[in-house]
């Protein structure tokens, strides 16, 4: 498949300043903007309104919380998110509140919440970094998470740091443009 590291078209300057970098400052995120985020999130669009994301979070300084989270984290994530001074998680409750139905759309609504939370961040100057690679079973441990929510994602966020203090192999992936498919690979104006 086709890739470039160019805009094809005109987008906001927020979605092109966005980057998923590994390399963090230990500066801790003032409160009131870790409340934006959360503010944010909280505008997303969802199914019928139901607004099915939760999400914990810690802080590095509240210490044991934050390694509840940290601990689920595989290896290769631990090795950079350490310095990360917020751990987010993502959770989808699993049914609607009004009718305990099975809700399709909930994992949906819990990435267009944290797409918002992104795009906040990043008008922030912050970094948000979303993992998919930790142990599902230890987070959903750690944090007593009910049945009846699915695990989305773990967010390290934070200030920015240097490259340069990462291992050489995630420098160069630090340093690198950004790479996305072009348009004609994944958009269709037919059937297939």
């Amino acid at each position: 498949m086709q890739a470039s590291a160019e805009f094809e078209s005109e987008v906001l300057e927020i979605i092109k300043s966005r980057r998923s970098r590994r390399a963090f400052i230990s500066k801790l995120i003032e409160p009131e903007k870790i409340k934006s985020l959360f503010e944010a999130a909280r505008w997303a669009p969802s199914s019928v309104n139901e607004q099915p994301w939760v999400y914990v979070y810690a802080t590095a300084d509240q210490e044991e919380l934050w390694h509840k989270i940290f601990d689920s984290l595989n290896d290769n994530n631990k090795t950079w998110a350490k310095e990360a001074p917020l751990l987010v998680v993502s959770l989808s409750r699993k049914r609607f509140l009004k009718n305990d139905q099975l809700n399709g759309s909930a994992k949906y609504d819990v990435g267009a919440a944290n797409a918002f939370l992104t795009l906040q961040a990043t008008q922030f100057g912050l970094n948000v970094h979303q993992m998919g690679g930790f142990d599902h079973n230890r987070l959903r441990q750690n944090l007593n998470v009910p049945e009846t929510f699915d695990l989305g994602v773990v967010m390290a966020i934070g200030y920015p740091g240097d490259p340069q203090q990462l291992p050489l192999p995630l420098q160069e992936r630090e340093l690198s443009p950004r790479m996305r498919y072009l348009q004609s690979e994944f958009v269709m104006n037919q059937s297939f």
